[in-house]
């Protein structure tokens, strides 16, 4: 992220570039933004204008479900809110995405650190978006005990504003991983028997 940060000028420019370029169907309004890139909406509002000039984003209207109050109530209610999207005219989409998965890479040691913070993790396994590999039915596989699923969860959207794309996971306490092992659970063989790699195995599987 450094070099990128430094090549284009900022963390939060980056962390958009990716959202956009990695997500082109995606409408974000500033308040989706901010919570997607982990960045606060004012440093959100400063970078758009420079994206939208080089023709890689166009604003866009759409229809957001809000909570409104009335008579005591919290009704939901939709809105028309002004939004941006990936202007799917800018033509340099296909290098430039290729040119960001290749400075993206996130160290595995770096994906361990976070998710270890969430408790006794004994096994985590990148597949899919990490290893690009688009057939893999999950990205991140984490197993251990006394499992903090907020905090891994946190650790997660992390991971994910730093990658710019939403991350499918699943959370398993030991003993339910080793039973779903032992009785050749569908999602758990589509997992250990395609593309993956483990990043953290204290379990000893192979």
């Amino acid at each position: 992220m450094d070099t990128l940060s430094k090549l284009f000028g900022g963390t939060a420019k980056v962390k958009l570039l990716k959202l956009f370029v990695f997500n082109p169907g995606a409408i974000y309004d500033i308040s989706d933004l901010a919570r997607r890139t982990k960045e606060n909406p004012r440093s959100v509002r400063r970078e758009l204008p420079a994206l939208r000039r080089v023709g890689l984003i166009k604003r866009k209207s759409f229809y957001k479900t809000v909570l409104v109050k009335r008579r005591r109530r919290r009704l939901s209610k939709k809105v028309r809110t002004p939004g941006w999207i990936f202007n799917d005219h800018f033509k340099p989409r296909v290098p430039l995405q290729t040119f960001l998965i290749t400075m993206s890479h996130l160290e595995p040691k770096e994906i361990a650190r976070k998710l270890q913070r969430g408790g006794a993790v004994k096994l985590i396994i990148i597949a899919g978006t990490f290893i690009q590999d688009p057939e893999s039915r999950v990205d991140l596989l984490v197993v251990g005990d006394h499992i903090r699923r907020g905090v891994i969860e946190s650790a997660i959207k992390s991971i994910e504003a730093e990658m710019g794309r939403e991350l499918r996971y699943t959370i398993f306490d030991t003993s339910e991983f080793r039973y779903r092992l032992a009785m050749y659970d569908k999602l758990v063989r589509d997992i250990l028997d395609y593309p993956h790699e483990k990043i953290l195995n204290k379990i000893g599987i192979l």
